[in-house]
């Protein structure tokens, strides 16, 4: 305690206010003078082990409530000022543990007004998913990151994107890969533009999956990568290099707002070059079409992982030559959304997506299994989901596996064009989300619906702890 400095003259002050003691009458207690005890109360001088002591014996105050500090309350308000809203406004931690420090119930108001906030903005968000429902298109708004901006807008729109796919189709015959896109790539990417691929191992780099280097024309790759990833990492490199006023079109077209959201939906058009390339979308539909969709059939044809099969699926929406209307959405464990898109848009008004009896929850108990499952909205529509889990870059040793679950779905109508509708299975009913769905005695249910109360009654207990009226 002698080496540590202890500065608390918050607490302090908050000490002799609370006795109702001036300050004068707190030093004479203390045996300092006011004019000391008014520099600790400032934090202009720390507190001494003989006044902690003397503290504690006169006024019967706590020693780990003065020496305690204010990063417990520093840790909340970051979760506020991390919000878009207020990002940029205060430009590292001292500030916030300042703030909690100086004034810990003004800051605890502030965080408990953030969290009402952020629960009256979700509210609204369950609110206008119950009105599109409904037929009914709401332009709620709020501060939003840039990612969230070309999430939202990818969500609403077909996942197709026709300049490119036309220039992908001419690329990959242009690259004429008899020998395999990959050594084709390769080939290309050194005679046309002097760039030589190279595969990394983790210690040198140990952060990154691609960089290119312009000044040395190489672009490395990490051996963390699939084989699959990493043929499309050299896809992306390509597609930007040799499609780059077809991928300028349609990002223009997507109209974003920003400049950084401009920034990452150009990666993720690059994204979709690369796939178009690998698995050009004539032979792809075809191929599709004879194997009825089996996705572990074409992964094995076209050389690609079942994520990139999967999402390939999603883009066939060419004008006269269609596939199968299918959407998509990936999670992690914790069940936050990564991607949602569909060859219409993906479909939250109907299908929603956020109820805990889908099959994408359940694909992390069995890895690499692909779960299929008939399933029923509350409204009557009805859809095939196909779900597995994806494992992401090869971890090392002590190091946790990235694992994600993607779920692929279209309406049950058109189950029968695919393998995974021959097997009849029972029909599984869901939810939109828990906020928004009324069906009873769910045992499934994790929130309480937004629209009904909550049906407390000492006498009785339903199967959930929030069952309702």
């Amino acid at each position: 305690m002698a080496d540590h400095k202890i500065f608390a003259g918050p607490r302090v002050r908050r000490v002799r206010n609370g006795l109702g003691l001036t300050q004068t009458a707190m030093a004479e207690a203390l045996g300092i003078s006011p004019s000391y005890l008014n520099l600790i109360e400032r934090n202009q001088r720390p507190l001494t082990v003989q006044l902690l002591l003397k503290l504690a014996s006169v006024y019967k105050v706590d020693l780990e409530e003065l020496q305690g500090d204010a990063r417990g309350g520093s840790a909340a308000l970051r979760e506020v000022f991390a919000d878009p809203l207020l990002s940029g406004e205060i430009p590292g931690d001292q500030e916030l543990i300042e703030l909690a420090e100086a004034a810990p119930n003004a800051a605890s108001g502030v965080v408990k007004l953030y969290r009402a906030y952020r629960e009256q903005a979700k509210r609204l968000s369950d609110l206008a998913q119950l009105l599109a429902r409904e037929g009914h298109e709401t332009a709620l708004a709020g501060a939003r990151l840039p990612i969230d901006e070309v999430r939202d807008v990818l969500e609403r729109r077909s996942l197709h994107f026709p300049l490119i796919e036309v220039a992908a189709e001419a690329f990959h015959a242009a690259l004429d890969p008899a020998d395999g896109l990959e050594a084709a790539l390769k080939s290309w990417l050194r005679a046309k533009h002097g760039i030589v691929v190279r595969a990394l191992p983790v210690h040198v780099m140990p952060h990154l999956g691609r960089r290119y280097d312009r000044h040395s024309m190489r672009l490395f790759l990490s051996e963390r990568l699939s084989v699959f990833d990493q043929v499309r990492e050299m896809a992306m490199e390509a597609c930007l290099l040799a499609m780059g006023e077809e991928i300028r079109a349609e990002l223009e077209g997507l109209a974003l707002t920003s400049n950084e959201a401009k920034r990452i939906a150009r990666f993720e058009l690059a994204r979709y070059a690369a796939h178009a390339l690998i698995m050009p979308y004539g032979a792809y539909l075809a191929a599709a079409q004879r194997a009825r969709y089996d996705i572990d059939v074409l992964r094995a044809r076209f050389r690609v992982s079942y994520e990139q099969a999967a999402t390939r699926l999603i883009s066939l929406q060419r004008p006269g030559a269609a596939g199968i209307g299918f959407f998509l959405m990936e999670i992690d464990h914790a069940g936050n959304i990564i991607r949602r898109a569909g060859a219409y848009g993906f479909p939250r008004a109907s299908f929603g997506g956020q109820c805990p009896k889908l099959n994408i929850h359940a694909a992390f108990a069995e890895p690499g299994r692909v779960l299929v499952e008939p399933v029923a909205t509350p409204e009557g529509a009805s859809f095939l989901t196909i779900a597995r889990s994806l494992e992401g870059p090869q971890a090392g040793y002590q190091q946790r596996l990235r694992r994600t679950a993607l779920l692929i779905g279209c309406d049950l109508r058109e189950a029968g064009e695919t393998v995974y509708g021959e097997a009849p299975a029972p029909v599984i009913e869901i939810g939109p989300a828990c906020r928004i769905c009324e069906r009873q005695a769910c045992l499934s249910r994790a929130e309480p619906p937004m629209t009904r109360p909550l049906g407390l009654d000492e006498m009785t207990a339903g199967l959930s702890a929030f069952d309702f009226q």
